[in-house]
């Protein structure tokens, strides 16, 4: 399905190594996507360079970085990017995949149970009710690809993350508009922004990391309703 060789090359230019198990982890990955992809709407790309560089390569460049350890969750999950590459290239990682949809989260399931992942959680929920139960303040990391401009998915994250931990946004080139836009939402939910790492993938398309780290709880009053989020996001 995806040339290996190819993916290793563009990899190694950021300094990512990876086993020829996980290679062969990453390629049936690639297969059960496309597959999957014919009855259920999980991606508009299916060509294997496609998937090495918006997928894969993407998603290494997020797992690669210092801060993705410990408990992470990855919210709205969708196809599992980042949060299965992640767990591919580092197998310690405890994850949880929270994702709603009852569709994606059975390919989640088929995807980690084929490739033998162990120590995932699917939490089939919406990340603003999740952090009304079991799962609020809970994880050194929270991380999401695209789900929501930034003020929004502050408020869908940060609840989520424990005091000390980061909440990592993977965003295009819209990241310094959205950080802007952001930056008052991020404050009240007890977050402090940090960075942002830039890249550009092997077909110069732009991506950023937007770091935040948890300095304080997140008050009680958040997060808000999921159509309130939406609607009115925090400034």
């Amino acid at each position: 399905m995806i040339d290996k060789d190819r993916l290793a090359q563009k990899c190694s230019t950021w300094n990512i190594q990876l086993t020829g198990a996980q290679l062969d982890q990453l390629d049936r990955y690639a297969r059960l996507l496309v597959d999957y992809n014919q009855k259920v709407n999980l991606t508009a790309i299916t060509d294997p360079e496609g998937i090495e560089d918006k997928h894969f390569l993407d998603s290494l460049l997020f797992a690669s970085q210092p801060e993705v350890t410990g408990r992470m969750v990855d919210v709205g999950a969708g196809a599992g990017f980042p949060g299965i590459v992640a767990k591919i290239y580092r197998p310690d990682l405890a994850l949880t995949l929270m994702e709603p949809t009852g569709k994606r989260v059975d390919f989640l399931r088929l995807v980690c149970e084929t490739l033998g992942l162990e120590g995932v959680e699917f939490a089939k929920e919406r990340a603003e009710e999740a952090a009304r139960k079991v799962w609020r303040e809970q994880f050194d990391l929270a991380s999401a690809r695209a789900v929501a401009a930034l003020p929004v998915l502050a408020e869908y994250c940060l609840p989520l993350v424990k005091v000390g931990g980061c909440f990592v946004a993977m965003k295009g080139a819209s990241a310094a508009q959205e950080l802007a836009a952001a930056q008052g939402a991020i404050r009240k939910l007890g977050g402090e922004y940090r960075e942002t790492r830039d890249f550009h993938l092997p077909g110069g398309d732009a991506r950023s990391l937007v770091v935040v780290r948890k300095i304080s709880h997140t008050p009680t009053a958040y997060p808000r309703n999921g159509g309130k989020i939406a609607k009115a996001p925090l400034k």
